[in-house]
């Protein structure tokens, strides 16, 4: 044994070699790349300190590389020359009211779209699979999780029948949320010659096999029906969105549909992440614009190739601009320093600052790190409530009576600087009216968290919350 330790002491010595090789480059990008000096810190005396496993850990959470993908979205955006009829439909008046979302989005509030708020999966799935029946030209389909379940079946048996028909049909899902997603579904579609491809099938080194590569993922839900209507909002495709999980029951989620102009912006958004995936362009017929409704809209999609911190930005403007209320829904809330502060200055500015989150865990490391910062909020006079008629899933935001937002956003630094994601914009009144009359019914069945329960938590679940509060960066 002493023999063959020492004959293989060269090879251990290369691996120690390559190890700390590594891990000095993982610390020169990480200096490069710094985003915060506390994450870049701790990451620099890990790496110092312990290189193995820490460098491997870094590739897997640290290192990002989506400057290709920021050239893709050039190749989208600046290649797309605007139609005249397209220009009729930019809402400029709306657009110089909010600046910062329109900076953030890089691209124009556009007017004259009907929108529909649809509340929970059953009105979500009818409203969808309704539009995708009547596509006549393509379909864009992108989710971050698709089941191979019924709801999931339902939709191949949709996508294949109209495929038969003549329609174009490229489906595109995150490979870690849709890891468990069967190859005998993918073939099923495949053969009927729908494209299906994973976000980082192209990508190989960010992939790391697959769902092993769990960092950075596309969260976005994106559907598309011949440039004309467009769906987003928190709904994946599976049964429990449907509230047919026993685990959790009754599925408290929001999408919207939106038909007009607006679709266009879905669809460059779409374009941009298949770009990346597969590396083709998509060239499709382009209907003529219509104008069906009245709303205007803005579509922000963010994610880590931004070139600032645009969804943060975003969002931090709002919660600046609040005068009386700011309604927040989101089933994970991990906020960092700069959003906790905002919502702090909101509330004492007198603002009816509430936040909406689930009264239980369907990721139990994210849910404890979030009682922290909703104890916290708490203490600072911001209204905490837990929704009590099953799971919340809903990513709402509601301004004043001045704006509403529906997407794929959580209140964490994941959704904000870490996933792709999606959000929609709308200040029309109708719809700020509608989501308040959502909003005021999750809140008549929810629990206001009080100062006395904040006070008398337990001191071991005090601790352990504590502790998970410390993943918040990457949760």
């Amino acid at each position: 044994m002493l023999i063959a330790f020492v004959q293989n002491i060269p090879l251990l010595a290369g691996l120690l070699i390559a190890n700390y090789l590594l891990a000095a480059v993982c610390a020169v990008r990480e200096v490069v790349a710094s985003r915060t000096s506390q994450g870049s810190i701790a990451w620099l005396v890990a790496l110092a300190f312990l290189p193995f496993p820490t460098a491997f850990i870094y590739l897997v959470f640290g290192w990002k590389a989506f400057d290709s993908y920021a050239q893709t979205r050039l190749k989208v955006r600046h290649a797309r020359l605007l139609r005249g009829e397209e220009l009729a439909v930019i809402d400029r008046e709306t657009g110089a009211l909010w600046p910062v979302q329109l900076r953030a989005a890089g691209m124009p509030f556009l007017a004259g779209n009907r929108v529909d708020l649809l509340i929970d999966g059953e009105a979500t799935f009818t409203a969808l699979f309704a539009a995708l029946s009547a596509a006549r030209h393509y379909i864009f389909l992108q989710f971050y999780i698709i089941r191979d379940d019924a709801l999931g079946q339902r939709l191949a048996d949709l996508l294949i029948a109209r495929a038969r028909a003549g329609v174009q049909i490229h489906v595109l899902y995150d490979d870690l949320g849709s890891s468990g997603l069967s190859r005998a579904y993918k073939r099923r579609l495949i053969e009927a010659g729908i494209e299906v491809c994973s976000f980082n099938r192209r990508h190989h080194v960010l992939r790391l096999f697959g769902p092993m590569r769990i960092n950075y993922r596309n969260h976005r839900k994106n559907v598309v029906i011949d440039g004309r209507i467009a769906f987003t909002g928190g709904l994946n495709v599976g049964v429990e969105y449907l509230g047919q999980d026993p685990k959790f029951g009754a599925w408290r989620d929001t999408h919207v549909r939106v038909e007009g102009p607006a679709a266009s912006s879905f669809s460059v958004i779409f374009q941009e992440d298949w770009l990346w995936a597969t590396g083709d362009a998509l060239e499709l017929r382009t209907p003529p614009v219509e104008m069906p409704g009245e709303c205007s809209v803005l579509l922000m999609a963010t994610g880590p190739a931004d070139r600032f911190e645009a969804c943060p930005i975003a969002f931090t403007d709002l919660i600046g601009q609040a005068k009386q209320r700011l309604w927040i829904v989101s089933p994970y809330f991990v906020p960092d320093t700069d959003i906790r502060t905002a919502l702090y200055a909101a509330a004492l500015r007198g603002v009816d600052v509430r936040i909406m989150l689930p009264s239980r865990p369907d990721h139990l490391l994210v849910w404890l790190a979030s009682n922290v910062h909703a104890d916290l909020m708490v203490e600072h006079g911001v209204g905490i409530y837990r929704y009590t008629a099953g799971f919340l899933h809903e990513k709402v935001l509601l301004l004043d009576d001045r704006l509403a937002s529906v997407g794929s956003v959580n209140f964490d630094n994941r959704s904000f600087a870490i996933n792709f994601e999606m959000t929609l914009f709308m200040p029309h009144p109708r719809l700020v009216a509608e989501v308040e009359a959502m909003l005021e019914a999750d809140f008549a069945r929810s629990t206001q968290t009080t100062l006395d329960e904040v006070a008398h938590r337990p001191r071991l679940m005090r601790f352990i919350s504590q502790a998970a509060r410390l993943f918040s960066p990457v949760l």
